[in-house]
């Protein structure tokens, strides 16, 4: 008789020692051979028959599939101990993260070297502990730093209660980057201004951090990149809202510099304008050549209107200093000859027009000091020659109202 099965009639099993050949196993008793032979029929001790064709390709299917499956069953203690090291390691620093290392620091770092009060194991600097690690003192010292404000907290043992070598229990990893960075500027006042303002805009501090601490290649980008000097004209003009003292430098360099003096004048006279549009718009009124404000006709409103819409339209790239004179050269033509179709309103106008240029005589007049036009080499005889005729207007001019008042 003979007796063959392949390997997928049974579960594969651990390698164990070699069946005797006159024992056939029953159906439930099969065995597999040592691990490095390959696996095949088992016989009888005298088959009359075999015919190995058979079970060879499910031998040889069976092996890649041996070989793909992981090493679930292996048992730890064959596993070697270097590896197993390594994964614990990896283990501690995936639940811990940053605080496996900082516990290190925390437990062995004290600034100096010196000794706590009744600590009988001596600590190392800083210096002296990157030294042993390859590393620089600056990093330690940041891992000291995240450690002392963790302890600030009670997140972990002060320093002064660890010793060499003892373990603590850490907190989560995910709670490391609250106290830690790899960036020295971010534990000073400014830094944290500057971590704070990041994580406002959404952004990682490290990146604000790392551009403050590289003014010029901020520079750079903003001399090469329109969007880069957008986002600085942008983050400026926020900045100076709160910042009185930018203000002042601004406007100050501004106005030493002719190019933008003339920018700064073009863009305040067009802004005006624009504003002298809006004002009819919102509010209704209309403001007279002469200084009246007066509710606007609605013929002059609806063309402020016209012109506003034009103006908001515009993009931030576009000019609007063209845009913003049409508008007010075509509202202001219609206010004067609103003004004059009117005659109440005209004959106001006139008045206070008159009104406005008397003060201003009366106030240029009264500015005059005799001191110093009686000094010596002061007094020139068309200066007289000009108060006269002066005198002679004014006594005109005052002929003429009381010939109008006695008229009416």
């Amino acid at each position: 008789m003979t007796i063959a099965f392949t390997p997928s009639d049974t579960p594969p099993a651990e390698a164990g020692p070699a069946v005797p050949e006159s024992v056939v196993p029953g159906p439930a008793e099969e065995a597999h051979g040592p691990a490095e032979e390959p696996a095949g029929p088992v016989m009888a001790e005298e088959p009359e028959f075999w015919e190995p064709s058979a079970p060879e390709p499910r031998a040889e299917e069976d092996t890649e599939d041996r070989e793909e499956d992981p090493e679930e069953d292996r048992d730890p203690e064959e596993v070697d101990p270097v590896v197993v090291r390594d994964a614990r390691d990896f283990g501690v620093y995936a639940r811990t993260g940053g605080w496996a290392f900082a516990l290190k620091v925390a437990r062995s770092v004290r600034p100096g070297g010196q000794a706590a009060e009744g600590d009988a194991r001596r600590k190392v600097s800083a210096k002296a502990f990157a030294e042993l690690a390859g590393c620089s003192p600056e990093r330690v010292m940041r891992h000291y730093k995240a450690w002392d404000m963790a302890a600030d907290d009670g997140l972990v043992p002060q320093f002064e209660a660890l010793v060499p070598g003892e373990d603590v229990e850490l907190p989560d990893a995910d709670v490391w980057i609250s106290y830690y960075s790899s960036r020295n500027s971010a534990v000073s006042v400014r830094g944290q201004a500057i971590s704070a303002a990041a994580e406002a805009e959404g952004i990682r501090p490290t990146k604000a951090l790392e551009v403050a601490e590289n003014p010029t290649a901020l520079r750079a980008a903003i001399l090469a990149d329109p969007g880069t000097a957008e986002a600085a004209r942008g983050a400026l003009l926020d900045r100076m809202k709160e910042d009185p003292a930018l203000q002042t430098e601004m406007a100050r360099a501004f106005v030493r510099t002719d190019d933008l003096k003339k920018a700064v004048a073009s863009e305040s006279k067009a802004a005006d304008r624009i504003g002298y549009v809006r004002q009819i718009v919102e509010k209704g009124q209309i403001k007279t050549p002469a200084g009246q404000t007066v509710e606007a006709p609605p013929e002059v409103r609806a063309e402020a209107e016209r012109h506003l819409s034009l103006l908001d339209e515009l993009d931030d790239s576009e000019e609007a200093g063209e845009w913003a004179g049409e508008a007010y050269d075509a509202v202001k033509g219609l206010v004067a000859k609103a003004v004059e179709e009117d005659p109440a309103l005209r004959v106001q106008e006139r008045r206070t027009k008159f009104y406005s240029s008397l003060q201003k005589a009366t106030k240029v007049f009264e500015e005059l000091t005799l001191d110093e036009v009686l000094e010596e080499e002061v007094f020139e005889d068309d200066m007289l020659q000009r108060l006269e005729a002066l005198q002679e207007a004014i006594g005109s001019c005052i002929s003429a109202l009381r010939r109008a008042s006695t008229a009416s």
